[in-house]
């Protein structure tokens, strides 16, 4: 529970720890952003890791000067395309097994069917719509992978939906993530960032639940 706590704290108030982890390691910051969002996109355990609010802090935090926004673009662009390139591979060789357990400590089987509905909904635009979409995000090129999609097609929408995602979230904290304002509030808007990009994923999963159970 601890754990859980911390890690709250740490995703609410990212400007804060950015602002730190920048001061006391420089350039290496770039290689933590890195790692995450890499992470979070190419590592099916680990959804749990900040993705949009992450973009949205480390673009308020370039606006301050203490990071290069081109540089950030150009950087977690690769790490959004790589990320989802590598866990679309690890779907397709190990991820047919999965459906044979049950759920483990880091895998469960909801969090496929969630994403499962998306495609039979959504089709390969999923890949794109999952990039603003918490958990579906990191499981979309996981349950790709599965199910064989074409790599040239799952590629052509990785690189769309990485492009549209690093770039709106990294630009909407680089211009309103130093007004007055939302840095006063930097929390709140944390909050309603995490809110508003998990309220569609629960909305659209039990509507999809319900047709099933109609069904």
């Amino acid at each position: 529970m601890e754990i859980i706590l911390k890690s709250l704290d740490i995703i609410i108030h990212l400007d804060k720890y950015l602002s730190l982890i920048a001061t006391d390691f420089g350039p290496w910051i770039y290689s933590l952003l890195f790692v995450i969002i890499f992470a979070e996109t190419g590592l099916v355990i680990m959804p749990f890791l900040p993705g949009d609010s992450l973009l949205f802090a480390a673009g308020a935090l370039a606006a301050q000067g203490a990071l290069s926004i081109e540089l950030l673009i150009v950087l977690l662009f690769i790490a959004g395309v790589l990320g989802d390139a590598i866990n679309y591979w690890i779907g397709r060789v190990i991820g047919p097994k999965v459906f044979k357990y049950e759920d483990s400590r880091f895998l469960k089987k909801e969090y496929l069917e969630k994403t499962h509905d998306f495609y039979a909904k959504y089709g390969s635009k999923t890949i794109i719509l999952a990039r603003f979409l918490p958990i579906v995000r990191t499981f979309a090129p996981f349950v790709a992978g599965i199910g064989k999609m074409s790599y040239r097609t799952f590629t052509f929408y990785n690189i769309i939906g990485t492009t549209i995602w690093v770039f709106l979230f990294l630009e909407a904290g680089y211009v309103f993530g130093n007004i007055e304002v939302v840095k006063a509030n930097f929390s709140v808007v944390i909050l309603i960032i995490i809110i508003l990009s998990i309220v569609p994923s629960i909305v659209e999963y039990y509507r999809s639940r319900r047709n099933i159970d109609n069904n």
